[in-house]
């Protein structure tokens, strides 16, 4: 088996041509606990991001490396979908008619939403990591097999844990994705766990 490749939430990505952003989150398939795709914020905020399907990613030195183009990024399938509401505005009073009253403006609203595939889940940094007996950590990434882009591992944040830089998790302890990893270790447990490499 290829070494795992580490996807941690935060890290520099570029596409053959040049920097295009930073990993905000991983999206899984929690029922075989693959990687599906990655979202790169690109360098310029005001663009949206971009859902990278795993099979264009691969890391090196810390860093993401994309196997397209910086246009072909911008391509991709936006991470976030924006839509504008109507916030209600003068006081929320209806008016007779159904109409809003006359020089009473309503304030449209834009609301932003991940998108996420149809059966898949998110993961963002600082999701929290839960062990049998309480909160041991915060999400960093995960490690994930090239090959077949299973995760190996899930990365825990630094100094969170007994003084220890880095702590990964086996993928066969985690019991669960759902508002947060749910493990079925206790903390001692995490604690004895070899340190990776």
């Amino acid at each position: 088996m290829a070494e795992a490749a580490e996807f941690v939430i935060g890290a520099r990505a570029s596409c053959s041509d040049g920097f295009c952003g930073e990993l905000s989150r991983v999206i899984l398939d929690p029922a075989d606990r693959t990687v599906t795709h990655l979202v790169i914020e690109p360098k310029h905020r005001g663009e949206p991001g971009r859902l990278v399907p795993i099979d264009l990613a691969g890391t090196s030195a810390g860093e993401i490396s994309l196997s397209c183009t910086l246009a072909e990024f911008g391509r991709l399938d936006a991470a976030d979908d924006t839509e504008f509401v109507d916030s209600g505005g003068a006081g929320d009073v209806p008016s007779p008619t159904g109409l809003p009253p006359m020089g009473i403006p309503h304030r449209l609203v834009a609301v932003t939403h991940d998108v996420v595939p149809l059966g898949e889940a998110e993961m963002r940094r600082g999701e929290p990591v839960h062990a049998l007996d309480g909160e041991i950590g915060r999400v960093e990434g995960f490690a994930v097999d090239p090959g077949d882009h299973r995760v190996t591992h899930v990365l825990l944040q630094e100094g969170h844990l007994w003084g220890r830089k880095e702590v990964a998790i086996p993928i066969s302890a985690v019991t669960g994705m759902a508002d947060g990893v749910r493990l079925n270790l206790t903390k001692q447990q995490v604690e004895d766990l070899p340190p990776p490499g």
